[in-house]
Protein backbone atom coordinates (compact mmCIF):
# COMPACT_ATOMS: atom_id res chain seq x y z
CA UNK A 1 0.00 0.00 0.00
CA UNK A 2 1.45 3.41 -1.03
CA UNK A 3 0.45 6.92 0.69
CA UNK A 4 -1.93 7.54 -2.10
CA UNK A 5 -4.45 4.91 -1.38
CA UNK A 6 -3.87 5.01 2.10
CA UNK A 7 -5.16 8.62 1.71
CA UNK A 8 -7.85 7.71 -0.85
CA UNK A 9 -9.19 5.66 1.71
CA UNK A 10 -9.46 8.38 3.99
CA UNK A 11 -11.09 10.49 0.98
CA UNK A 12 -13.66 7.77 0.85
CA UNK A 13 -14.54 8.27 4.69
CA UNK A 14 -14.92 11.88 4.34
CA UNK A 15 -17.22 11.33 1.81
CA UNK A 16 -18.78 8.94 3.15
CA UNK A 17 -19.63 10.36 6.55
CA UNK A 18 -20.05 14.23 5.33
CA UNK A 19 -17.13 15.73 7.95
CA UNK A 20 -16.14 18.77 7.45
CA UNK A 21 -12.55 19.46 6.14
CA UNK A 22 -10.35 20.90 9.27
CA UNK A 23 -12.27 17.98 11.41
CA UNK A 24 -10.78 15.64 9.27
CA UNK A 25 -7.46 16.86 9.14
CA UNK A 26 -7.59 17.29 13.20
CA UNK A 27 -8.81 13.43 13.03
CA UNK A 28 -6.20 12.06 10.50
CA UNK A 29 -3.12 13.74 12.84
CA UNK A 30 -4.87 12.35 15.51
CA UNK A 31 -4.98 9.05 14.89
CA UNK A 32 -1.29 8.90 12.66
CA UNK A 33 0.36 10.72 16.16
CA UNK A 34 -1.55 7.43 18.30
CA UNK A 35 0.69 5.19 15.91
CA UNK A 36 3.65 7.36 16.39
CA UNK A 37 3.24 7.23 20.23
CA UNK A 38 2.86 3.10 20.23
CA UNK A 39 5.72 2.76 18.04
CA UNK A 40 8.24 5.56 19.99
CA UNK A 41 6.98 6.28 22.92
CA UNK A 42 6.39 10.24 22.29
CA UNK A 43 5.14 11.80 19.39
CA UNK A 44 6.25 15.42 20.50
CA UNK A 45 9.36 15.38 18.16
CA UNK A 46 7.22 14.70 15.13
CA UNK A 47 5.31 16.51 12.13
CA UNK A 48 2.91 15.47 10.58
CA UNK A 49 1.74 17.19 7.40
CA UNK A 50 -1.39 15.98 5.65
CA UNK A 51 -2.07 17.37 2.20
CA UNK A 52 -5.97 15.49 1.87
CA UNK A 53 -6.09 17.61 -2.01
CA UNK A 54 -2.82 16.46 -3.14
CA UNK A 55 -3.94 13.06 -1.54
CA UNK A 56 -0.31 12.47 0.32
CA UNK A 57 1.06 12.96 3.57
CA UNK A 58 4.43 13.19 5.20
CA UNK A 59 6.00 12.32 8.94
CA UNK A 60 8.89 14.21 9.77
CA UNK A 61 11.20 13.30 12.95
CA UNK A 62 13.07 16.31 14.89
CA UNK A 63 16.21 15.16 16.74
CA UNK A 64 19.38 16.73 18.52
CA UNK A 65 23.04 16.16 16.75
CA UNK A 66 25.04 14.14 19.68
CA UNK A 67 28.78 12.96 19.89
CA UNK A 68 28.93 9.50 18.54
CA UNK A 69 29.59 7.77 21.95
CA UNK A 70 26.41 9.47 23.73
CA UNK A 71 24.01 8.52 22.00
CA UNK A 72 20.96 7.45 24.83
CA UNK A 73 18.05 7.68 22.89
CA UNK A 74 17.66 7.22 19.28
CA UNK A 75 14.19 8.75 18.83
CA UNK A 76 15.15 11.86 20.44
CA UNK A 77 19.05 12.09 18.91
CA UNK A 78 20.87 11.17 16.20
CA UNK A 79 24.60 10.42 16.05
CA UNK A 80 27.11 13.33 14.65
CA UNK A 81 28.21 10.61 11.98
CA UNK A 82 24.41 9.55 10.69
CA UNK A 83 23.55 13.12 10.77
CA UNK A 84 26.69 13.93 8.46
CA UNK A 85 25.06 11.03 6.19
CA UNK A 86 22.00 13.33 5.79
CA UNK A 87 23.93 17.00 4.80
CA UNK A 88 27.86 17.09 6.01
CA UNK A 89 27.23 20.74 7.62
CA UNK A 90 25.63 19.95 10.55
CA UNK A 91 27.22 19.96 13.47
CA UNK A 92 26.35 18.65 17.53
CA UNK A 93 23.58 20.31 19.22
CA UNK A 94 21.86 21.12 15.79
CA UNK A 95 18.17 20.01 15.25
CA UNK A 96 18.02 17.52 12.52
CA UNK A 97 14.62 16.80 10.79
CA UNK A 98 14.78 14.01 8.43
CA UNK A 99 10.97 11.85 6.71
CA UNK A 100 9.79 8.77 8.29
CA UNK A 101 8.50 6.03 6.22
CA UNK A 102 5.55 5.40 7.84
CA UNK A 103 5.06 1.99 5.65
CA UNK A 104 8.39 0.62 7.66
CA UNK A 105 6.25 0.15 10.63
CA UNK A 106 4.21 -2.96 8.89
CA UNK A 107 0.91 -4.18 8.35
CA UNK A 108 -0.19 -4.05 11.89
CA UNK A 109 0.84 -0.71 12.43
CA UNK A 110 -1.27 0.32 9.02
CA UNK A 111 -4.21 -1.69 9.96
CA UNK A 112 -4.13 0.04 13.46
CA UNK A 113 -4.49 2.80 12.38
CA UNK A 114 -7.15 2.10 10.02
CA UNK A 115 -9.48 0.67 12.75
CA UNK A 116 -8.45 4.15 14.75
CA UNK A 117 -9.54 6.05 11.82
CA UNK A 118 -12.79 4.13 11.47
CA UNK A 119 -13.55 4.58 15.73
CA UNK A 120 -12.79 8.00 15.76
CA UNK A 121 -15.24 8.72 12.69
CA UNK A 122 -17.59 6.71 13.56
CA UNK A 123 -17.76 8.50 16.94
CA UNK A 124 -17.47 12.02 15.15
CA UNK A 125 -20.84 11.66 12.83
CA UNK A 126 -22.29 9.94 16.39
CA UNK A 127 -21.64 13.82 18.32
CA UNK A 128 -22.43 15.41 14.76
CA UNK A 129 -25.99 14.01 14.88
CA UNK A 130 -26.34 14.69 18.52
CA UNK A 131 -25.73 17.79 17.96
CA UNK A 132 -27.69 18.40 15.16
CA UNK A 133 -30.91 17.33 16.46
CA UNK A 134 -30.76 18.92 19.67
CA UNK A 135 -30.75 21.81 18.43
CA UNK A 136 -33.46 21.06 16.51
CA UNK A 137 -35.65 20.12 19.38
CA UNK A 138 -39.65 21.88 18.84
CA UNK A 139 -38.84 22.28 15.42
CA UNK A 140 -40.13 20.29 12.64
CA UNK A 141 -38.62 17.56 10.59
CA UNK A 142 -39.95 14.94 7.51
CA UNK A 143 -38.70 11.43 7.39
CA UNK A 144 -39.60 8.02 5.31
CA UNK A 145 -40.77 5.32 7.65
CA UNK A 146 -38.50 2.48 7.66
CA UNK A 147 -39.64 0.14 9.76
CA UNK A 148 -42.99 -0.24 11.75
CA UNK A 149 -42.82 -2.32 15.34
CA UNK A 150 -45.89 -2.67 17.99
CA UNK A 151 -44.25 0.49 19.84
CA UNK A 152 -42.77 2.67 17.60
CA UNK A 153 -41.91 3.41 13.92
CA UNK A 154 -38.01 3.48 12.75
CA UNK A 155 -37.98 6.76 10.31
CA UNK A 156 -35.04 7.94 7.97
CA UNK A 157 -33.84 11.58 7.34
CA UNK A 158 -33.00 12.66 4.01
CA UNK A 159 -29.38 11.75 5.40
CA UNK A 160 -30.29 8.34 6.74
CA UNK A 161 -30.04 9.00 10.34
CA UNK A 162 -32.66 6.82 12.33
CA UNK A 163 -35.40 9.01 14.33
CA UNK A 164 -38.36 7.14 16.24
CA UNK A 165 -41.46 8.40 16.76
CA UNK A 166 -42.97 6.23 19.62
CA UNK A 167 -46.52 4.64 19.65
CA UNK A 168 -47.77 7.19 22.66
CA UNK A 169 -46.16 10.17 20.43
CA UNK A 170 -48.51 9.22 17.45
CA UNK A 171 -52.22 10.51 17.35
CA UNK A 172 -54.35 7.59 17.87
CA UNK A 173 -55.71 7.26 14.36
CA UNK A 174 -52.48 8.18 12.99
CA UNK A 175 -51.68 5.00 9.94
CA UNK A 176 -48.72 4.51 8.65
CA UNK A 177 -46.90 2.15 5.77
CA UNK A 178 -43.31 1.73 4.77
CA UNK A 179 -42.19 4.46 2.61
CA UNK A 180 -44.66 7.04 3.58
CA UNK A 181 -43.66 10.39 4.75
CA UNK A 182 -44.01 11.81 8.05
CA UNK A 183 -44.05 15.63 9.51
CA UNK A 184 -43.41 15.85 13.54
CA UNK A 185 -41.69 17.65 15.99
CA UNK A 186 -37.87 16.51 17.72
CA UNK A 187 -39.45 16.14 20.71
CA UNK A 188 -36.01 15.41 22.59
CA UNK A 189 -32.46 13.68 21.97
CA UNK A 190 -30.82 11.18 24.71
CA UNK A 191 -27.70 9.04 24.19
CA UNK A 192 -28.63 5.52 24.59
CA UNK A 193 -25.53 3.01 24.82
CA UNK A 194 -23.54 6.15 23.25
CA UNK A 195 -25.48 6.24 20.38
CA UNK A 196 -27.86 8.93 19.87
CA UNK A 197 -31.22 8.23 20.51
CA UNK A 198 -34.05 11.17 18.49
CA UNK A 199 -37.42 11.23 19.92
CA UNK A 200 -40.17 12.42 17.50
CA UNK A 201 -43.97 13.68 18.30
CA UNK A 202 -46.97 14.60 16.40
CA UNK A 203 -48.90 14.83 19.72
CA UNK A 204 -47.05 17.64 21.65
CA UNK A 205 -49.00 20.91 21.51
CA UNK A 206 -45.90 22.39 19.94
CA UNK A 207 -46.34 20.54 16.66
CA UNK A 208 -49.73 22.55 16.31
CA UNK A 209 -47.77 25.32 17.01
CA UNK A 210 -45.12 24.36 14.31
CA UNK A 211 -47.68 23.69 11.86
CA UNK A 212 -49.63 27.06 12.48
CA UNK A 213 -46.53 28.81 12.03
CA UNK A 214 -45.94 27.38 8.56
CA UNK A 215 -49.42 27.86 7.54
CA UNK A 216 -50.35 31.63 8.72
CA UNK A 217 -47.45 34.09 7.71
CA UNK A 218 -48.57 36.62 10.20
CA UNK A 219 -47.84 33.92 12.90
CA UNK A 220 -44.10 33.33 11.45
CA UNK A 221 -43.74 37.07 11.25
CA UNK A 222 -44.33 37.62 14.85
CA UNK A 223 -47.64 39.93 13.53
CA UNK A 224 -49.77 37.51 15.62
CA UNK A 225 -48.79 35.45 18.80
CA UNK A 226 -49.97 32.25 19.74
CA UNK A 227 -50.39 32.78 23.47
CA UNK A 228 -51.30 28.85 24.44
CA UNK A 229 -52.44 25.74 23.43
CA UNK A 230 -54.28 22.54 24.85
CA UNK A 231 -55.26 19.52 22.84
CA UNK A 232 -56.38 16.23 23.02
CA UNK A 233 -54.43 14.98 20.13
CA UNK A 234 -56.33 13.76 17.02
CA UNK A 235 -60.04 14.56 18.81
CA UNK A 236 -60.14 18.77 19.61
CA UNK A 237 -57.69 21.50 20.30
CA UNK A 238 -57.84 24.91 21.55
CA UNK A 239 -55.27 27.47 20.26
CA UNK A 240 -55.94 31.38 21.91
CA UNK A 241 -53.92 33.78 19.46
CA UNK A 242 -53.57 37.61 19.90
CA UNK A 243 -52.29 40.15 17.30
CA UNK A 244 -50.34 43.51 18.64
CA UNK A 245 -52.28 45.20 14.97
CA UNK A 246 -55.35 46.21 15.52
CA UNK A 247 -55.33 46.12 11.27
CA UNK A 248 -55.25 42.02 11.85
CA UNK A 249 -58.17 40.04 12.62
CA UNK A 250 -56.17 37.12 14.45
CA UNK A 251 -58.77 34.35 14.16
CA UNK A 252 -59.76 34.94 10.97
CA UNK A 253 -56.33 34.97 9.64
CA UNK A 254 -55.31 31.77 11.59
CA UNK A 255 -58.70 29.85 9.38
CA UNK A 256 -58.05 31.73 6.14
CA UNK A 257 -60.87 32.75 3.51
CA UNK A 258 -63.13 29.68 3.57
CA UNK A 259 -61.11 27.71 6.09
CA UNK A 260 -57.88 27.59 3.74
CA UNK A 261 -55.32 27.82 6.40
CA UNK A 262 -56.29 25.39 8.47
CA UNK A 263 -58.00 22.62 6.59
CA UNK A 264 -54.14 21.60 5.75
CA UNK A 265 -53.55 21.48 9.77
CA UNK A 266 -56.55 19.39 10.06
CA UNK A 267 -55.69 16.88 7.19
CA UNK A 268 -52.56 16.48 9.13
CA UNK A 269 -53.72 15.86 12.32
CA UNK A 270 -56.20 13.37 11.01
CA UNK A 271 -59.56 15.44 10.95
CA UNK A 272 -58.70 17.19 14.52
CA UNK A 273 -61.32 19.87 15.36
CA UNK A 274 -59.23 23.26 15.77
CA UNK A 275 -60.76 25.90 17.66
CA UNK A 276 -59.14 29.27 17.13
CA UNK A 277 -59.80 31.55 19.98
CA UNK A 278 -59.25 35.59 20.12
CA UNK A 279 -56.89 35.66 23.85
CA UNK A 280 -58.50 38.37 26.21
CA UNK A 281 -56.84 39.46 29.86
CA UNK A 282 -60.86 39.49 30.73
CA UNK A 283 -60.76 36.11 32.64
CA UNK A 284 -64.54 36.20 32.34
CA UNK A 285 -64.59 37.04 28.62
CA UNK A 286 -61.78 34.39 27.95
CA UNK A 287 -63.43 31.43 30.17
CA UNK A 288 -66.51 32.48 27.61
CA UNK A 289 -64.72 32.27 24.28
CA UNK A 290 -63.01 28.86 25.68
CA UNK A 291 -66.45 27.54 25.91
CA UNK A 292 -67.65 27.99 22.06
CA UNK A 293 -69.65 26.58 20.76
CA UNK A 294 -71.72 26.95 23.93
CA UNK A 295 -73.02 30.55 24.65
CA UNK A 296 -72.44 31.72 28.76
CA UNK A 297 -75.28 33.54 30.40
CA UNK A 298 -73.44 34.55 33.32
CA UNK A 299 -69.57 33.25 35.31
CA UNK A 300 -68.79 33.95 38.58
CA UNK A 301 -65.33 33.68 39.29
CA UNK A 302 -63.31 32.63 42.60
CA UNK A 303 -59.73 34.10 41.99
CA UNK A 304 -58.05 32.50 44.81
CA UNK A 305 -59.32 28.83 44.11
CA UNK A 306 -59.04 29.67 40.39
CA UNK A 307 -62.27 28.52 39.81
CA UNK A 308 -65.12 29.35 37.78
CA UNK A 309 -68.82 29.13 38.36
CA UNK A 310 -70.45 28.72 34.71
CA UNK A 311 -74.18 29.40 34.55
CA UNK A 312 -76.07 28.13 31.05
CA UNK A 313 -79.44 28.05 29.74
CA UNK A 314 -80.45 24.17 29.98
CA UNK A 315 -80.29 23.39 26.00
CA UNK A 316 -76.51 24.81 26.24
CA UNK A 317 -75.58 22.41 28.69
CA UNK A 318 -74.43 19.63 26.51
CA UNK A 319 -72.92 22.20 24.57
CA UNK A 320 -70.34 22.92 27.14
CA UNK A 321 -69.74 20.05 28.39
CA UNK A 322 -68.59 18.17 25.24
CA UNK A 323 -68.47 14.49 23.95
CA UNK A 324 -67.08 13.10 26.76
CA UNK A 325 -66.26 16.16 28.59
CA UNK A 326 -63.98 17.00 26.10
CA UNK A 327 -64.89 20.78 25.52
CA UNK A 328 -65.08 21.21 28.89
CA UNK A 329 -61.65 20.02 30.03
CA UNK A 330 -59.80 21.96 27.05
CA UNK A 331 -61.58 25.12 28.08
CA UNK A 332 -60.42 24.51 31.63
CA UNK A 333 -56.93 23.70 30.76
CA UNK A 334 -56.61 26.95 27.95
CA UNK A 335 -58.17 29.06 30.79
CA UNK A 336 -56.46 28.19 33.58
CA UNK A 337 -59.77 28.11 35.68
CA UNK A 338 -61.55 24.33 36.89
CA UNK A 339 -64.76 25.04 35.58
CA UNK A 340 -68.15 23.70 36.98
CA UNK A 341 -70.92 23.96 34.75
CA UNK A 342 -74.73 24.83 36.26
CA UNK A 343 -77.98 25.18 34.87
CA UNK A 344 -79.57 27.81 34.65
CA UNK A 345 -83.13 28.32 35.87
CA UNK A 346 -86.29 30.12 34.05
CA UNK A 347 -88.28 32.53 36.35
CA UNK A 348 -90.67 29.79 36.44
CA UNK A 349 -89.22 27.29 36.41
CA UNK A 350 -89.46 25.55 40.12
CA UNK A 351 -86.44 23.25 40.44
CA UNK A 352 -84.57 21.93 43.61
CA UNK A 353 -80.62 21.37 43.41
CA UNK A 354 -79.22 17.91 43.88
CA UNK A 355 -77.56 19.86 47.39
CA UNK A 356 -80.78 19.58 48.66
CA UNK A 357 -81.08 15.88 48.62
CA UNK A 358 -77.88 14.93 50.35
CA UNK A 359 -79.44 12.95 53.01
CA UNK A 360 -81.55 10.49 50.41
CA UNK A 361 -78.15 11.25 48.00
CA UNK A 362 -75.00 9.79 48.48
CA UNK A 363 -72.23 13.29 47.85
CA UNK A 364 -70.36 11.30 45.11
CA UNK A 365 -73.01 10.21 43.02
CA UNK A 366 -74.38 13.88 43.24
CA UNK A 367 -70.61 14.79 42.01
CA UNK A 368 -70.91 11.90 39.22
CA UNK A 369 -74.28 13.95 37.98
CA UNK A 370 -72.85 17.57 38.22
CA UNK A 371 -69.30 16.62 36.21
CA UNK A 372 -72.18 16.03 33.63
CA UNK A 373 -73.59 19.22 34.02
CA UNK A 374 -76.70 17.97 36.20
CA UNK A 375 -76.81 19.73 39.20
CA UNK A 376 -80.63 20.09 39.47
CA UNK A 377 -83.26 17.34 39.94
CA UNK A 378 -84.78 18.68 36.84
CA UNK A 379 -81.73 18.54 34.54
CA UNK A 380 -81.01 15.19 35.74
CA UNK A 381 -84.68 14.23 35.48
CA UNK A 382 -84.50 15.49 31.50
CA UNK A 383 -82.13 12.69 30.93
CA UNK A 384 -83.45 9.22 30.25
CA UNK A 385 -82.54 6.04 32.28
CA UNK A 386 -80.06 4.91 29.36
CA UNK A 387 -78.52 8.60 28.60
CA UNK A 388 -77.19 8.38 32.66
CA UNK A 389 -76.04 5.01 32.50
CA UNK A 390 -73.88 6.13 29.70
CA UNK A 391 -72.93 9.33 30.80
CA UNK A 392 -72.16 8.02 33.90
CA UNK A 393 -70.12 5.47 35.98
CA UNK A 394 -73.16 4.36 37.89
CA UNK A 395 -75.28 1.54 38.11
CA UNK A 396 -78.42 0.79 36.57
CA UNK A 397 -79.87 0.06 39.70
CA UNK A 398 -78.33 3.27 41.54
CA UNK A 399 -79.95 5.51 38.65
CA UNK A 400 -83.32 3.81 39.12
CA UNK A 401 -83.23 5.05 43.29
CA UNK A 402 -81.52 7.90 42.14
CA UNK A 403 -84.88 9.03 39.32
CA UNK A 404 -87.71 7.78 41.76
CA UNK A 405 -86.06 10.23 44.66
CA UNK A 406 -86.24 13.01 42.57
CA UNK A 407 -89.71 11.93 41.07
CA UNK A 408 -91.20 11.72 44.22
CA UNK A 409 -89.62 15.82 44.77
CA UNK A 410 -92.36 16.74 42.24
CA UNK A 411 -95.19 14.12 42.65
Amino acid sequence: MDNVNLIDTFSEFKELKNIDRATMMSVLEDVFRSVLQKQFGTDENFDVIINIDKGDFEIWRNRIVVANDELTDPNLQITLSDAKKIDEDYEIDEEVSDEVNFFQFGRRAILNLRQNLSARILELEKDNIYTKYKEKIGEIVTGEVYQIWKREILILDDEGNELILPKNEQIPSDFFRKGDTVRAIVYKVDLRNNNPLIILSRTSPVFLERLFELEVPEIFDGLIIIKKIVRVPGERAKIAVESYDERIDPVGACVGMKGSRIHGIVRELRNENIDVINYSSNTQLFITRALNPAKISSIKLNEEEKRAEVYLRPEEVSLAIGKGGLNIRLASQLSGYELDVFRELEEDDEDVTLEEFSDEIESWIIDELRAIGCDTAKSVLNLSKNELVKRTDLEEETIEDLLNILRNEFE
